[in-house]
Parts: structure tokens; C-alpha cells; sequence
């Protein structure tokens, strides 16, 4: 008989998480609480991120194994690098509209998206507060990619990307990792391994190797202006 695998749900008034050592490979934590900025803050300060679809529970994740990328390690391919010369990346101009950017650029694909109005409300504070960032691709004045995530410590927590135009969004992440190094950061954490990411250089690293990581980049007394 198969084993029933209860899956805690947090508290409204409670910011605490299980331990994200606890769960499984597939990596599901947790679900419920809510999408304040102290719980999100907690949340990617042990590892663990929301990942849902719309009109479902908020459900908390830390997977193994974990993607992530050092800045030195991105790969740029030759039609990349030309691709380069005709892009302008601009930082934190626009937080909000490549947020709405990412979610529409899905759903334009049939894609469904775990970004909520509430998330969106949330990061948005987040990036007011100096702890969100989002890097943009310009092409002729007009914004064709970018990403958005958090910096904490020496570590960018990388959300979503988008791109309306080729190789914008890799630009975008070219342009996150040369702003890592500036800052004296450590690494961007992918979250979920892709092929795609995976092509660019990010590498899969066990849960417990990453958790330790993080919190060694978390002790840092790193610059967060950008």
C-alpha cells in the first residue's frame, strides 16, 4: 500500500518554513501562507520559492537538484556576441513592465504562469525596498527582453524572462551576470534545471550543496545598489 506524503500548509500569521531539506526531489515544501514581502523574503533566504498556477494554492518548492549559474561560466556563442553589439542593457529602468512582460509572453504561448497580480504587487515593493532588480534589453529605444528577480547576499534569485525579439533575453543575462561580478556576487540561482539553461552554461548541483552555498552568499555584506 502506497504511503500518503501530507504536505504541510502554512500558517496566515506564521513566516516559519519546514525545512526544505525535508522535501522530496520533485521538490514541493509546502502550500498556502500568502505572498507578502516577509514571507518571500524568509522564503528565498532558506531556499525555497513560489511556484503555482493561477486559481490554485500557493505551493512552495526547493528542488533537487538545483540550477544555478556562475557569472564567469555563461556562455557566449559568436552569433550571440554580435547579436550584443546592437543591444542596450539598461537596469532596474522599468521593474514593473518587464514583470507584466514575463506573464504576457507566456500566456501569448499557451503557457500558464505562476505570476498573480499579488506577486506582482509584492516584488514591486521589493524592488522599491532595493531587494528586486530587473536587467532590460533595449533594441533601437524599445524594451525587447529582460529579466527580474532578488539579489540577497552575493546571490541573484533569478524568476522569469522574456524576449519579443532574438536573443534578447540572453542578453538580459549576460548583462545579470556582468552585474554580479561587478557587485562581487557568487552565482544566480535557475531554480528548475532546463536544457536551455543548462546550453548557457548554468549546472545542476545537489539541494544540500546549494543550501550551503546560499547561506555562505546570505553572510556576505555585499553593495545592493545597482
Amino acid at each position: 500500500m502506497a504511503t500518503k506524503i501530507l504536505i504541510p500548509q502554512l500558517h496566515p500569521k506564521d513566516f516559519s518554513f519546514p525545512n526544505p531539506l525535508d522535501a522530496s526531489d520533485e521538490g514541493l515544501l509546502a502550500w498556502g501562507g500568502d505572498l507578502s514581502c516577509e514571507r518571500l523574503i524568509q522564503a528565498y533566504q532558506k531556499g525555497i520559492f513560489p511556484w503555482f498556477n493561477e486559481n490554485d494554492p500557493i505551493l512552495w518548492w526547493s528542488p533537487n537538484p538545483r540550477l544555478i549559474l556562475f557569472p564567469d561560466a555563461m556562455k557566449i556563442s559568436k552569433s550571440l556576441h554580435k547579436s550584443m553589439k546592437h543591444f542596450e542593457i539598461r537596469y532596474d529602468t522599468d521593474f514593473e513592465k518587464v514583470m507584466r512582460l514575463c506573464l504576457e509572453t507566456r500566456l501569448h504561448k499557451g503557457q500558464k504562469s505562476w505570476i498573480s497580480e499579488a506577486l506582482i504587487e509584492a516584488f514591486c515593493t521589493l524592488h522599491v525596498k532595493g531587494l528586486a532588480h530587473s536587467v532590460e534589453t533595449f533594441f533601437e529605444g524599445e524594451l525587447v527582453g529582460g529579466l527580474y528577480g532578488l539579489y540577497l547576499g552575493g546571490v541573484f534569485c533569478g524568476e522569469s524572462m522574456f524576449s519579443t525579439q532574438r536573443d534578447a533575453s540572453k542578453a538580459a543575462l549576460v548583462g545579470l551576470c556582468r552585474k554580479i561580478n561587478a557587485l562581487g556576487g557568487d552565482f544566480i540561482d535557475c531554480q528548475l534545471p532546463t536544457e536551455h539553461l543548462k546550453s548557457l552554461g548554468a549546472s545542476e548541483i545537489k539541494r544540500e550543496v546549494f543550501l550551503a552555498m546560499l547561506a555562505r552568499s546570505l553572510n556576505k555584506n555585499l553593495p545592493t545598489a545597482w
